[in-house]
């Protein structure tokens, strides 16, 4: 018993001194001996590792949730947008803007003018919430980080969709307005806000897998591909913002008569534009089939992603048309935009993972392996 309880003993002071040469190698650019590595797993040096190592390991695991939790609550206040829509309570407030022209507690509180305001709040926690990721992320990151960049952009772009929300209220926009102002920054509101859900979508998972700077692929016809592929999408979206408003200007008080409706020769030039949103979503859904296809070339299954985009992909058609047929529901006009959100986050992560190639991080124990042979050469 006593000669196995040295040997434990010795072979935990070899570990204790392995892993001391280990930290002591690495501080100083030495890389360590190959015994010592081979003992180390791989998991303590592995380059997402290796990669946070001169950030603070405890701060990006917090940011990164925080991350999260703002592309949450921005998917939330986009949610109660299209309710605030929905009910006809945009102009709750009147034409005030950030204040609102009217009660909102107590007893004689309007209804409208309560979703607007609680609208309005919820804009403004997301605002804090965008400007405080920003301030969290450059403490904790490092220069050259796109994680940096991408949280500036968010907050321009929230900053923006809080401008075309004012004009929106300002210029009275709302309620039962058809002006071809309404509709023109009604586009520009909703483009805005997938360009944001994107930034803040990328800036979570770039903080989560640690990556810090990317480069382009050199394959200029398949990124062009991908952007049009994308921007196709953008206009599904944008155009179904713009149907989703006519359903509410134009109730419909049966599917014969919404049909009727829209190949009437007398029919509004407003209900026409509905037609285009089933048009440019077949365009969409090709194009996020072949993301599909195309990021599963060389792989003998379905990445976890790729099935996502299918399970969503599938449920947002079902339910497109489950809207139409139940004459567009308030909670079916919901369920309808937050599907449309992820699919929109999903296929924005898989597209940036075919056009952008993380750098080469080699092993430290490796390093000095690889600079030699490339002098040899």
């Amino acid at each position: 018993m006593r000669k196995a309880s040295s040997v434990d003993k010795a072979a935990r002071a070899d570990r204790t001194v392995g892993s001391r040469h280990q930290r002591v190698s690495l501080l100083h650019g030495l890389p360590p001996s190959p015994a010592v590595w081979d003992d180390t797993p791989d998991s303590t040096f592995s380059p997402a590792t290796m990669l946070l190592s001169h950030s603070r390991p405890g701060a990006m695991s917090q940011v990164t949730r925080f991350a999260w939790a703002a592309l949450y609550w921005n998917v939330a206040v986009v949610l109660w947008g299209a309710y605030v829509r929905a009910t006809g309570s945009g102009a709750g407030c009147g034409n005030r803007w950030p204040l609102c022209d009217g009660d909102v507690v107590g007893a004689s509180a309007n209804g409208q003018t309560i979703v607007e305001f609680t609208h309005r709040i919820t804009s403004a926690i997301s605002l804090l919430m965008v400007t405080g990721l920003v301030v969290w992320c450059w403490r904790v990151t490092q220069k050259g980080d796109w994680a940096r960049y991408s949280t500036v952009l968010a907050a321009a772009l929230l900053a923006n969709e809080a401008l075309l929300g004012a004009a929106l209220v300002l210029l009275k926009h709302v309620g039962n307005d058809q002006s071809v102002g309404r509709l023109f920054f009604l586009c520009l509101h909703f483009g805005n806000t997938l360009l944001l859900l994107a930034t803040l979508s990328l800036t979570a998972t770039w903080l989560s897998n640690g990556s810090r700077s990317f480069t382009l692929i050199s394959k200029w016809r398949e990124v062009g591909s991908i952007g049009l592929g994308l921007l196709a999408t953008m206009v599904t979206g944008i155009t179904g913002a713009v149907a989703a408003l006519v359903d509410t200007l134009y109730p419909a008080t049966s599917l014969p008569s919404s049909l009727a409706q829209d190949f009437s020769s007398g029919t509004p030039a407003l209900l026409r534009v509905r037609l285009l949103h089933p048009a440019v979503a077949t365009v969409a859904a090709c194009y996020v089939l072949w993301v599909i296809w195309r990021s599963s070339t060389g792989r003998n299954r379905f990445s976890q992603s790729a099935i996502a985009l299918i399970v969503v992909l599938f449920v947002q058609v079902g339910v497109g048309m489950t809207n139409v047929l139940f004459l567009v529901p308030v909670w079916l006009q919901i369920a309808h935009l937050f599907l449309a959100d992820v699919l929109w986050v999903l296929l924005v992560l898989a597209s940036a993972d075919l056009v952008l190639e993380r750098p080469i991080i080699y092993p430290v124990c490796g390093l000095a392996g690889v600079i030699n042979e490339g002098r040899k050469r």
